[in-house]
């Protein structure tokens, strides 16, 4: 008898307790989002795990906005292995199917998760001369207290 999702959640956690029930049906839902970002409306179409991470976060920046790192790490989410962590288990009771080519080492370090959800939400401070895309951390902060000064850029 096949396992329903909810039913898997319930076997998962009493395993590893590591992530909040509300963090695999965020889970399920992204990986919808990302199946009808990537491919349409076809149902039960393949992503692999690179691409299920960018959805998750695009999804998690949509739904959650700024407090998406916060609610994540609520859920003992902190970094992409725990996102492909939870995908295993599931693949592992059925729930989730994989490729022969899908690995756990897919979910390693496709970001940061501080990066990810906190960098896009900074503030950003408008320097006049300051090229359109950079902000505070792709710019050295000499060339910073040179353009405050009224200096030439050199970036």
């Amino acid at each position: 008898m096949k396992l329903s999702f909810d039913q898997a959640v319930r076997l998962i956690r009493e395993k590893d307790r590591r992530f909040d029930v509300d963090a695999f049906a965020f889970l399920r839902d992204s990986l919808d989002f990302t199946v009808k970002k990537l491919r349409g409306e076809i149902a039960g179409t393949h992503v692999n795990g690179r691409e299920l991470l960018l959805g998750f976060r695009d999804y998690a920046l949509k739904e959650f906005g700024p407090m998406a790192g916060t609610v994540l790490r609520s859920w003992g989410l902190n970094r992409c292995q725990d996102v492909g962590d939870m995908v295993f288990h599931l693949i592992e009771l059925g729930v989730f199917g994989r490729s022969e080519s899908d690995k756990p080492e897919d979910f390693a370090d496709i970001y940061d998760f501080d990066d990810a959800f906190r960098v896009p939400f900074r503030p950003r401070r408008l320097i006049h001369g300051l090229p359109q895309g950079a902000n505070y951390r792709s710019v050295q902060p000499s060339t910073l207290e040179s353009m405050e000064q009224g200096g030439a850029s050199t970036l």
